[in-house]
């Protein structure tokens, strides 16, 4: 098999990872099983799909945009049943593997430029997310968003991307992942993680989620705010004061300072306020 003629093409975003201990510490991550069925995203010239294909796993499907990959990797993996590839846009086209059912687990090495779409389609928005989760995704992603996913309050990097991500799934580091582990190299850092979405079960509820959703968008707009100023149209001041105290949130603090939770017993007691409201 030959992948003879191609080189790493900058608009799709290709650096082939070809270190062998980040590959094997994506395989431990994903901890595959003889029930496991594997999404892959980007599977380049194959050097992960090899490996988790030579794992437990019941199926690995990829999807690969560009053509002139498509051939060698299905040359590549022909003798294996388990692999099946299609071709085309991970945002657009679906996700189900032949059989028509959907995977368990995501593995991917995201083109950097596509992280914020993939990942709302992959986990879904806080308001929003996604109808059937699955259990887990290892992902590849520019150091800089994965910091932000998994940051805690107070941490520079904390942001409402890592509120969202933290009330909708758990979220770990795995690796970083210098240049050099790639061919080309990045001109970023890279990190590992790995997202585990709750079920549906521990989402918060739809109207919860709203309810949070538009606090982190009215907030983090002026994330140098105290939220005093910030929030301050959301309830008359002693109000607003009295169901932040309950929430455990000073108005004196800004967006970045107040933990995923405490968001969530904010937007609880609004909601409590307004249905208890004499207009309601």
């Amino acid at each position: 098999m030959s992948f003879s003629g191609h080189t790493a093409r900058k608009r799709f975003g290709q650096h082939w990872l070809r270190d062998a201990a980040v590959l094997d510490r994506i395989l431990e991550a994903a901890d595959l099983h003889p029930q496991d069925r594997v999404l892959e995203v980007g599977p380049g010239r194959g050097a992960l799909t090899m490996r988790l294909l030579r794992s437990p796993a019941a199926a690995v499907h990829a999807v690969e945009l560009d053509r002139d990959l498509v051939a060698g990797l299905r040359e590549q993996f022909a003798d294996d049943p388990r692999f099946s590839l299609s071709q085309g846009d991970v945002l657009k086209q679906p996700l189900d593997l032949p059989d028509q059912r959907p995977a368990d687990k995501v593995v991917a090495n995201i083109p950097y430029n596509i992280t914020g779409p993939l990942l709302e389609r992959l986990v879904g928005r806080l308001d929003r997310p996604a109808v059937q989760p699955y259990q887990r995704l290892v992902l590849l992603l520019q150091k800089e968003v994965a910091e932000r996913i998994r940051a805690r309050p107070g941490q520079s990097s904390f942001s409402a991307l890592s509120v969202r991500m933290q009330l909708l799934a758990t979220c770990r580091s795995v690796c970083p992942v210098p240049p050099r582990c790639f061919q080309p190299p990045p001109q970023v850092q890279s990190e590992v993680i790995t997202i585990d979405p709750f079920t549906a079960e521990q989402r918060l509820a739809p109207a919860l989620a709203q309810r949070v959703e538009s606090l982190l968008k009215m907030a983090f707009l002026s994330r140098r705010k105290m939220l005093r100023n910030s929030l301050a149209t959301l309830a008359e001041t002693i109000d607003l004061e009295n169901l932040a105290a309950a929430a455990g949130v000073d108005l004196k603090q800004r967006p970045q300072e107040v933990a995923p939770q405490a968001w969530v017993a904010l937007a609880t007691g609004l909601n409590h306020s307004d249905a208890s409201a004499p207009w309601s």
